[in-house]
């Protein structure tokens, strides 16, 4: 999979593995600050439309997660789990 130094560096990120970070990669991301402040949803469109197909779902939990981890200088350890990051439904009505 990803052998490149640069992706290497991107799986230094919580929830960033060899696939992800190829993901990135294609995206235009080289390093975790290249994330900093970046919208996570339209690069995960973004990633859908060059894969040409929807793409899970949880690939935009992790760019969530990525996201944060690159943009706080001290970021909550227990917001560094990409779950942390899913949709949140709405509670169901009585």
């Amino acid at each position: 999979m990803v052998v490149t130094e640069e992706g290497r560096e991107l799986q230094r990120i919580p929830g960033v593995g060899p696939s992800i970070a190829r993901d990135l990669l294609d995206l235009g991301i080289h390093r975790a600050r290249d994330l900093a402040g970046v919208d996570a949803e339209r690069l995960y469109e973004r990633l859908c439309v060059v894969r040409g197909h929807h793409v899970d779902r949880c690939v935009l939990y992790v760019f969530r997660c990525a996201v944060y981890f690159a943009s706080e200088p001290n970021p909550d350890p227990e917001l560094l789990r990409w779950w942390r990051w899913k949709d949140r439904r709405a509670p169901a009505r009585p």
